[in-house]
């Protein structure tokens, strides 16, 4: 009988009973009355965004032709329409995401459209909008752009834009890499930087660094014939597409990018909406390559879905996810789903959630938290006549939560690209920062994390683009909290154990690597460019002699793994 016990002490603990999952619809009750995308062609996105800095989620709405777009400030928990934009042409619009794309602690907007132009607002501060798309070097001509998401591929500290075309008249209208000058300015870029130069019925892309690396690679859904595309970050500036070395390079009706870590190993995974034919889940397997799953884990949907987000509803410490879609007459058709995770990464549509009359032509989605309660709620961009959805979480407050957003110092402002890591009862979870995913969605500038019972985290880990990390030990729970880049620095015992130098740098011939005890054990690479491995070897010192005598000059990377984390150093080798 007392092995019993144990047994079922031990289950609690490490998987934690699920609250009741409850949503309520309650859009109307919020004052949110006849706001909806119209008919526009193939839907738009929304954006759960804190676009005043207040510390409450706001709502923007994208809008089809003839319409503006509209702002929703949250007071407390309600909400109220603003009017920002006083030169709104009235364009149909996609994506509508806010950026401090100038790093001056306001967010600006960037706004998509696939019949006219994309636009990009300063916040000249008070929320005072200036088009600065012309002045900016950005396209004017009719891109027929849907996706535009933001992250530093080049870690300079600025955000990055990658435009996504969806255009099925002109092939060769190709997707635009835009780096960021520093100076209110963007170059295209795609051409160097390696990307496609034809079209590829792109809907939308998200940044985010796949094989953990330390580098920003882009995935992309690209809608029909064409297949999807991952481009490899190749750490100076350049990208290769590896869309069949990592199994990602399926052809489908492609929607959206939705990225998450279901199964938290600390290996971003993401998820592809489509038609009838399913859904894609591609897990990571943390050796460069994915497996679809969404066959074997209950998420195909087989149905016409749009946008998906991952969110853990009932805060048990477990991702969850919902996604939009809209019924094209066909039997037995979804027309959206929330699935619920046993905790297992088995995934299944629960009968009494409170989704019983999500039956609206949705497209875009994102999470935010109306209240601040700490249990994220999702708003729904629907068709005409249905106004949209926004389902406020009503589940028992039974678990406990944290909540983190990040303003970076070295790296861009926003954090964007940043791992956040926290470990709860042994267990560890990740989470990784984006501008702009989903289906032209964005979601809450702030990190959710389910702590199930937990009364205790031991420690939140901030991995930033810029190398940085930092380590704050017992943060209280069921709090939001805001880390500054480099603010817990020489405070933790963590910074000495987990460095990494290289030196020199450029080298000639040798280099000194040194790691601290985090490393230990730890396996070590040197790879080319093409990701080639060259050399490796376990590491047992703190101090190892890398030898690249028998390589000609160029660009090197030195990569090591404990089995947890990963890091990434780019060598120039300089004969």
């Amino acid at each position: 009988m007392r092995v019993h016990y144990i047994f079922i002490f031990l289950l609690l603990t490490f998987f934690p009973l699920s609250a009741q999952i409850q949503f309520q619809e309650n859009t109307t009750a919020l004052g949110l009355n006849n706001v909806n995308y119209g008919d526009g062609f193939l839907g738009g996105g929304i954006s759960f965004f804190d676009f005043d800095d207040d510390g409450w989620d706001d709502i923007t709405v994208s809008t089809g032709d003839g319409y503006p777009i509209r702002f929703f400030k949250n007071f407390g928990g309600t909400f109220q329409e603003l009017f920002f934009l006083t030169d709104d042409p009235h364009y149909q619009n996609k994506t509508v995401v806010w950026v401090d794309f100038d790093n001056d602690a306001d967010y600006d907007l960037y706004i998509t459209g696939n019949t006219d132009s994309n636009r990009l607002y300063e916040n000249t501060g008070n929320m005072n909008f200036v088009d600065i798309t012309v002045a900016a070097g950005l396209m004017t001509d009719d891109h027929r752009t849907f996706g535009g998401s933001w992250g530093d591929y080049n870690k300079d500290g600025l955000l990055d834009l990658f435009a996504s075309s969806r255009n099925t008249e002109d092939l060769t209208v190709p997707n635009i890499l835009y780096r960021n000058n520093g100076d209110g300015t963007f170059t295209d870029v795609s051409s160097a930087a390696g990307i496609s130069d034809v079209n590829h019925y792109s809907f939308c892309s998200a940044f985010f660094d796949y094989n953990n690396d330390g580098w920003q690679d882009i995935v992309i859904a690209n809608d029909k014939d064409p297949k999807n595309l991952l481009y490899h970050n190749n750490g100076d500036g350049t990208f290769t597409e590896v869309g069949e070395e990592t199994n990602t390079n399926v052809v489908m009706d492609a929607m959206s990018t939705t990225i998450g870590d279901p199964n938290k190993d600390g290996w971003q995974d993401f998820y592809v909406t489509n038609t009838q034919a399913g859904n894609a889940f591609f897990e990571n397997n943390g050796d460069g390559t994915f497996t679809d799953i969404a066959s074997t884990n209950g998420t195909l949907f087989e149905s016409v879905g749009w946008g998906a987000v991952f969110l853990d509803a009932d805060n048990d410490r477990d991702e969850d996810l919902y996604v939009s879609g809209v019924l094209d007459g066909s039997t037995g058709m979804l027309p959206s789903a929330f699935y619920e995770n046993d905790g297992a990464g088995n995934y299944t549509i629960p009968t009494d959630a409170g989704f019983e009359n999500d039956t609206a032509q949705s497209f875009g989605n994102a999470i935010g938290d109306i209240d601040n309660d700490g249990y994220a709620d999702i708003i729904v961009l629907n068709y005409a006549p249905d106004n949209i959805f926004l389902w406020q979480n009503n589940c028992p407050a039974n678990n406990n939560w944290f909540k983190v957003k990040l303003q970076g110092t070295e790296s861009n402002r926003m954090g964007i690209g940043s791992t956040i890591e926290i470990m709860v009862d042994g267990q560890k979870q990740y989470n990784y920062t984006l501008c702009g995913e989903g289906y032209l969605g964005q979601n809450s500038a702030y990190e959710f994390f389910g702590l199930g019972t937990a009364t205790e985290i031991e420690y939140v880990k901030v991995t930033w683009l810029s190398g940085i990390v930092d380590y704050i030990e017992n943060p209280t729970i069921n709090e939001a909290i805001t880390i500054i880049e480099g603010s817990t620095l020489g405070t933790e015992t963590f910074q000495q154990e987990s460095r990494v130098t290289i030196s020199p740098n450029p080298v000639t011939n040798q280099a000194l690597l040194k790691t601290g005890s985090f490393w230990r054990d730890a396996t070590v690479e040197i790879s080319d460019i093409q990701g080639r491995t060259l050399w490796t070897a376990q590491i047992s010192s703190e101090e190892t002699t890398l030898n690249f005598s028998r390589y000609p000059s160029g660009v090197y990377f030195v990569k090591g793994t404990n089995g947890q984390r990963t890091f990434s150093e780019r060598i120039v080798l300089d004969k």
